[in-house]
This record gives structure tokens, C-alpha cells and sequence, in this order.
């Protein structure tokens, strides 16, 4: 099951909300970087026969079965740092990563 925290849930709902439509958050995983692997987001616009929907405090997350053993436990956050803001993957499945956090491979 991947959680989200508290400033990650506020904001897909800020994000789907200014967006105007669709219905929350697409998390994946493709096949890229020297390590291996990246993360894709993106706005779920439908679900797939193949998704999982997982929803939190009226916020659904939308992931394909296929990547979903590489984020299974993972924690979504979302921080800012001085004028910088981004999504942060708690992902415990993750065993490295390449020198730029670009990419990652994982233990599945």
C-alpha cells in the first residue's frame, strides 16, 4: 500500500483542483537512468482495467499493477526547501540510486 503524508495529500488535491479535471494522481515506475529505474507522475485522466486506485482523505492515486511491486510500502511526501518545492518517494523498496537521484533500482 503506498501512503500519502499529510502536505502531499493537500497538494494533489491543490493540483487536480487548479487543473480543473481529472481524477487525482498517476504514480509509475519506467525503466530508465543508469540505475535502473525512474518514477512517473502525471494526472490520472481514467482508470485502466490493469490500475489499482488507492484513495486517501478523499485523494485517489492511481498505479499500474506492473509497477506496483516496486512501490508497495512506499510513503509520497511533498516538501519545500527555500523557493524549491517538490514530491518526495519514502520508498523503502529502493536498495540504490544513481549519483544525480535521477533513477534507482530496487529489491523487486
Amino acid at each position: 500500500m503506498i501512503k500519502l503524508t499529510e502536505s502531499a495529500v493537500n497538494r494533489v488535491r491543490d493540483m487536480v483542483a487548479k487543473r480543473g479535471s481529472g481524477i487525482g494522481l498517476r504514480i509509475g515506475v519506467t525503466e530508465s537512468g543508469c540505475s535502473g529505474y525512474s518514477y512517473a507522475l502525471d494526472f490520472a485522466e481514467v482508470v485502466a482495467e490493469d490500475d489499482i486506485v488507492i484513495e486517501q482523505d478523499g485523494v485517489k492515486v492511481v498505479i499500474n499493477k506492473n509497477s506496483m511491486p516496486m512501490l508497495d510500502e512506499m510513503e509520497l511526501d511533498f516538501v519545500k526547501q527555500g523557493l524549491n518545492q517538490s514530491f518526495k518517494f519514502n520508498n523503502p523498496n529502493v536498495v540504490s540510486a544513481c549519483g544525480c537521484g535521477e533513477s534507482f533500482s530496487v529489491t523487486k
